[in-house]
């Protein structure tokens, strides 16, 4: 190796080493924060405004006597509104009390106090790596699921009774002082889904108006990984030019920016700073929407209803230690319009919840377009086929590691024959480049001239340069796909495979010991170390001090950049390196198989080599 490969190797090192410590540095400050961020949560919860009862209360109370009618419609509701009596004392509340709906699939945790749901259990996935953990827990506190707002004695904090009951089914029962019954059903459906039907009776002996009110959806918390993230997804409920539903928003990169303003992150860390941010922030859309959706990495909480809604807010809460920006939960509220009621007249609402896995094939089958939920962006079209594969490598072997290797090879053999063509088109490359040299000594001063000789070359022995970047241009999109496929699918979520114990993150071995890095990550230096071996195979073109530069530069930026990545990433493409090198070993076996005994003919670059040439190509 001489003094100019050591340099770059030391480099590389050297920016290697950099990036590690301040990898671990950013571990570190992370687990601080989540030390801090438990002891600070109690106190950032206990900062919220009013509850939904006595916001109620307060706006009905500071309502004017009398209010403008333009229209005639305007004034029979301030009629109607005229006739409401005043509203009572706050009843004295009582011990709240739970019930537990559960199926196969799913627990659900009821509560008396609003009649709400505080929290989901998924028995089919377990909360940490041991195989020994508690099941999933999906806590919606401090924003319990299907919480009445803005509605007078509805609200959160409003007793209800539990009336009826069995395994998967509950009925709740609140009547109010101001005349208004509510009786909430609630029933759990296959594929993680919870029927709601709200039936709301006057039982006034007058004309009421039921004010403009929300539903809300439970709290969704960030999980303890720094992989881990939040989201919200709404689609419209307009139709668009062409008669179908608009886009679907995604709102994940957007909330750190309801904090900052719509200001950006701070720099390659991609969060800004927490310093003199608010603790909460919120949006509102008031457009009517199909559907709603929060979620984590992982898991997802989606709403979809007939009844007709005006749009929703999003409520979003940020850990209060100091650092970056982390968010700590979301929480939504859909809205619904004012409706007037007749004496005896009832108002029924239904509902359905999903409360589950951010998996496809559930997903697909919730409501139109909520599989945009998985959000695979442009080349969704292949991760949709990408996923039933990999689910059915692993109904065969049930290992998703290796699940991961068969698909590796699956996409190998599908592309086999343009990395063949593009192997042996470099080949030829090579085989023309003492003819190319010959041409721009020959005509370095006149550029026009030595395109065209160029080419002529080219064409004379049926070369296209382009032709050994088609394969790559090709698979672009594949390995966009498996990227965001193998970087969110819960199916990856605590899959163990030989000595990693879960793919959907690092391998994070000898965590905490290591003085220079946070850990320790195996699989990207056999990745590197595989990317090497390529380089050094694959036919060189062009100069060869630079193609020695890039063999070495280009494992060593995508050690960095794969260091911290999901194993399952760093796996596919390792493997995808490994059959690469076997394509190449096979092909030079078979050229060389080919070449005994023949003659070369040096006016033709397709024909075998002599042996003194293929000793140059070997080196």
């Amino acid at each position: 190796m001489n003094k100019q490969d050591i340099a770059i190797v030391a480099l590389l090192a050297a920016a290697l080493l950099g990036w590690l410590f301040h990898q671990n540095q950013q571990t570190r400050r992370h687990l601080e924060i989540r030390a801090r961020a438990a002891a600070a949560a109690a106190t950032n919860l206990n900062d919220r405004a009013l509850s939904a009862d006595a916001q109620a209360s307060a706006a009905f109370a500071a309502r004017p006597a009398a209010m403008p009618a333009p229209t005639p419609a305007e004034a029979a509701d301030e009629a109607v509104a005229a006739t409401e009596p005043a509203p009572p004392a706050a009843e004295p509340g009582r011990p709240e009390e739970t019930l537990v709906l559960s199926n196969a699939q799913m627990r659900l945790t009821l509560s008396s106090k609003g009649g709400t749901i505080r929290e989901a259990v998924l028995p089919h996935y377990r909360e940490t790596v041991d195989r020994g953990s508690a099941p999933v827990r999906l806590d919606f506190m401090p924003s319990p699921a299907l919480a009445l707002q803005e509605l007078p004695g509805l609200g959160m904090e409003a007793d209800f009774d539990l009336l009826t009951a069995d395994d998967t089914a509950a009925t709740l029962r609140r009547a109010t002082p101001e005349g208004w019954v509510l009786e909430r059903r609630i029933t759990l459906r296959p594929d993680y889904r919870i029927a709601v039907r709200d039936t709301l009776t006057h039982n006034g002996d007058q004309p009421r108006a039921l004010p403009a009110g929300g539903l809300s959806l439970g709290a969704m918390h960030r999980g303890a990984s720094k992989n881990d993230t939040l989201g919200v997804d709404a689609l419209g409920a307009q139709p668009n030019s062409r008669g179908g539903l608009g886009k679907v928003r995604h709102w994940d990169t957007k909330l750190n920016g309801l904090f900052t303003g719509g200001r950006g992150g701070g720099g390659c860390g991609g969060a800004p700073a927490a310093d003199g941010l608010p603790l909460t922030a919120s949006t509102r859309v008031d457009t009517a929407q199909t559907w709603l959706a929060l979620k984590s990495r992982f898991f997802v909480q989606a709403f979809i209803s007939d009844a007709t809604n005006t749009g929703y807010q999003i409520a979003v809460a940020r850990h209060a230690a100091a650092g970056p920006l982390r968010l700590q939960h979301v929480a939504a509220t859909i809205h619904f319009p004012a409706e007037v009621l007749a004496p005896g007249q009832s108002l029924a609402r239904d509902y359905v919840l999903y409360v589950g896995p951010k998996k496809l094939s559930l997903l697909q089958r919730f409501g139109p377009r909520t599989a945009e939920i998985m959000q695979f962006g442009t080349f969704k079209w292949m991760c949709v086929i990408l996923v039933p594969i990999l689910n059915f490598f692993h109904a065969l072997i049930p290992n998703y590691g290796i699940a991961i290797i068969l698909l590796t090879l699956l996409v190998r053999v599908v592309f086999w024959p343009l990395t063949h063509k593009s192997t042996e088109s470099m080949k030829r490359m090579q085989a023309l480049q003492p003819k190319l040299k010959e041409i721009q000594a020959q005509f370095k001063s006149d550029p026009q001239k030595l395109q065209q000789e160029t080419w002529k070359l080219y064409r004379e022995n049926k070369v296209n340069p382009m032709s050994s970047c088609l394969p790559m241009l090709i698979q672009i999109p594949v390995f966009i796909a498996l990227f965001t496929v193998l970087r969110s699918a819960v199916e990856l979520r605590f899959a163990p495979f030989l000595w990693i114990v879960d793919l959907s993150e690092p391998e994070n071995l000898l965590a905490g010991v290591l003085p220079l890095v946070p850990a320790l990550n195996i699989l990207p230096f056999f990745m590197a170390g595989t990317m090497l071996l390529q380089s050094r195979l694959t036919p060189a073109m062009g100069d060869p001090a630079q193609q020695k530069m890039m063999m070495w530069m280009m494992p060593g930026m995508m050690l960095v950049m794969f260091y911290s990545m999901p194993s399952a990433l760093v796996l596919y493409w390792t493997v995808s390196q490994v059959l690469a090198i076997a394509q190449l070993l096979w092909q030079k076996r078979k050229q060389a198989a080919a070449q005994n005994g023949a003659s070369p003919s040096a006016g033709d670059p397709s024909a075998p080599l002599s042996r003194q040439a293929r000793r140059r190509l070997a080196r």
